[in-house]
């Protein structure tokens, strides 16, 4: 089992830890309680009442303190609107590590130690806290106030302004409730007595989400008091759930993690030769962003992009699977996933983007589409099914179809020359789809240069799956040999690198942008030899980091080189500039392309990433980071095609 540890300094409140139940549902916090919550997305619970979607906070956090001879040591700290942090002095935290997944902090003074674990059960939202006193010279008294709350993770909480929280006595603990249809949850304990309370705590400052321009402060209820006494040895579990009677045998509870979690190693260990506890450590990563997903009351299963805020989007499900299942070992994850998106198919389109309350999908990518191809691809050459091949052809051809006639936003083969087209004033259909409000900040209508690798790439795979099928497929190599000979239009011979957009509004565009490394990445490329290479150079020149590849070269006059601050000013950096952690993956198969016999090059571009799982997001790797040096982390501190290519192409490396 793999063992990360990170070190206790005055920057532990920068770096976050993430559990999760595979539902959607997750608990996630700062490792160090002096820092307080900082985001409105922290909590011990944070249930999907949909999976994987409503994601709802329910317990807020927990304020412990120990009373050790009569002196109270608190263990957490409140950080207030008017900048107050409670308690002042907090000195106890020695350690913090994760045991595969799980956060585990050890507190020490005057000979006590005492640990404390966080994790949830897995298929069911419930959270389980629980402390180990590991040595005192006697008992000692713990008391825990709990605060929770009940509302979309997404929001914040005016007392007085949401529905009426109810606290009721529960068989082991307490019952919180509101007055309408929403079900109600359970905090537990195993042995701690409950007294139930109800006073508004306001005022808590969320620096965060300060810094990001939303709403910084938000209230939480006092629920209940837990009190218990402990002996060295002793254990005490609290428990938060949506179920009434959750299993409160934390022993066994952690028990069943564990082994869940040395069984997905086990399942992936012969896929991902020469063993490494970092990648290791990626595999447990991977299996967080997997979740349920039901359709028409059928199990499905599906991928949150990343934590915590969104949801499962198609384009990054698509790209994400080989990563995450195939490269895991876990092949029959990724036919569901596969299976569960064929049910969504609406005029030859996978959707963008499942909203998080619900709603119907939005179908505005033209790429996720695209990717669907290069997923089922990949899942088809690691298995061998015939069987799943078979029962979406008929999807995939229709999804042609569509695609050569013309569906939504304008998307359309192009008989002329075989490349799709795609974009309308106001809509962003590809992965460089930041908008705010009605500003689309990189169009990029017309013909861009990724959609139309994909298309190519789409083309020859499915003339590939027509012939191990036994079904036609000179129509599918025409159109492929179509588009190829006029992909050869995006070739900037002045710059020596593809344009990134051709026939847009205003011509052609010739900025240098990592999109062009499809065309070289995926398995049937449109480029000879020579322009092969010529990509590679480019992009490793001027938009490889440490961290991924930049989004724009530097010297372009759009170029922002850090992502932060208000909503406007962090996405219009977003595609112009910011590192993405996922393009190390095009990267480094491109690489390898042009350059076979070196890969210990292509390996050393993956290790910096690997270093990043003590930062950020422990145990998992960022969305994205500064352009510009150091290169600082920033967005979701846990991405699922983050994670996802660098499990991909290790095994290339």
């Amino acid at each position: 089992m793999v063992d990360l540890e990170r070190d206790i300094g005055t920057a532990t409140g920068d770096y976050e830890w993430l559990v999760t139940n595979g539902l959607g549902s997750y608990a996630s916090g700062t490792v160090a309680g002096s820092a307080g919550a900082t985001r409105r997305y922290h909590g011990l619970l944070i249930a999907a009442l949909q999976p994987p979607v409503s994601r709802t906070l329910l317990l807020t956090k927990l304020n412990e303190t120990v009373i050790d001879a009569g002196r109270p040591y608190p263990l957490f700290a409140d950080r207030w609107a008017d900048s107050r942090v409670e308690p002042a002095d907090l000195r106890h935290l020695a350690r913090f590590r994760l045991e595969g997944t799980t956060p585990v902090w050890t507190y020490a003074w005057a000979g006590v130690q005492l640990e404390k674990r966080i994790w949830m059960q897995t298929g069911a939202n419930v959270t389980y806290i629980r402390y180990d006193l590991r040595r005192a010279s006697g008992p000692l008294a713990l008391h825990i106030e709990a605060l929770v709350n009940y509302r979309n993770h997404h929001g914040h909480t005016v007392a007085g302004a949401e529905p009426a929280l109810r606290v009721e006595p529960a068989v082991g603990g307490l019952r919180v409730s509101t007055p309408d249809d929403a079900p109600p949850f359970y905090l537990l304990s195993d042995r701690a007595t409950a007294q139930p309370q109800h006073q508004w705590r306001r005022g808590y400052f969320l620096s965060i989400e300060d810094y990001r321009g939303e709403a910084p402060l938000d209230d939480n209820l006092l629920a209940g008091r837990f009190e218990a006494t402990l002996r060295p040895g002793e254990s005490l579990t609290l428990v938060a759930s949506l179920d009434a009677a959750p299993n409160l045998d934390s022993q066994a509870a952690y028990a069943a993690r564990r082994a869940y979690e040395a069984d997905l190693l086990a399942q992936a260990r012969p896929h991902l030769p020469p063993a490494d506890p970092a990648v290791e450590q990626l595999v447990l990563a991977a299996d967080q962003f997997i979740v349920a997903r039901k359709v028409q009351g059928e199990e499905g299963q599906t991928v949150i992009a990343g934590y915590h805020w969104f949801s499962d989007w198609g384009r990054d499900t698509m790209i994400a699977l080989p990563g995450l299942a195939l490269a895991t070992g876990r092949p029959a994850v990724a036919a569901r996933i596969l299976r569960t998106f064929a049910r969504f198919l609406d005029q030859g389109m996978l959707p963008n983007r499942f909203p998080d309350e619900g709603q119907a999908p939005e179908y505005n990518t033209v790429d996720a589409t695209l990717w669907y191809f290069e997923a089922i691809r990949a899942y088809h050459a690691a298995t061998g099914d015939d069987v799943l091949l078979r029962d979406l052809f008929p999807a995939l051809r229709s999804i042609i179809d569509w695609h050569e006639r013309g569906t939504r936003y304008g998307i359309r083969m192009d008989p002329a020359d075989g490349l799709l087209r795609a974009g309308e004033p106001g809509v962003q259909l590809t992965w460089m789809d930041a908008k705010v409000d009605d500003w689309v900040v990189t169009p990029r209508i017309g013909k861009p240069v990724e959609i139309n690798a994909l298309w190519y790439n789409a083309l020859c795979v499915m003339a590939d799956f027509a012939r191990q099928l036994g079904e036609p497929a000179a129509r599918y190599e025409e159109l492929a040999e179509h588009t190829r000979a006029g992909f050869a239009r995006f070739w900037n011979p002045a710059r020596g690198h593809c344009h990134d957009v051709i026939d847009g509004p205003y011509g052609h565009d010739p900025a240098l942008r990592p999109n062009q490394l499809f065309a070289v990445s995926l398995p049937h490329s449109p480029l000879d030899e020579r322009q092969q290479r010529a990509v590679v150079d480019v992009c490793v020149r001027h938009l490889l980091t440490p961290v991924g590849l930049r989004s724009l070269a530097p010297d372009d006059p759009a170029y922002i080189g850090h992502y932060g601050g208000d909503r406007r000013t962090r996405d219009a950096a977003y595609h112009q500039g910011t590192v993405w952690a996922w393009l190390i993956g095009p990267l480094v198969s491109a690489y390898l392309r042009v350059y076979p016999d070196d890969r210990a090059a292509a390996q050393s571009f993956l290790q910096p990433l690997l270093g990043q799982l003590s930062n950020h997001g422990l145990g998992s790797i960022s969305e994205i980071f500064d352009g510009d040096a150091p290169h600082a982390p920033r967005g979701c501190i846990a991405q699922a095609w983050s994670v996802a290519e660098v499990l991909r192409v290790w095994r290339e490396t």
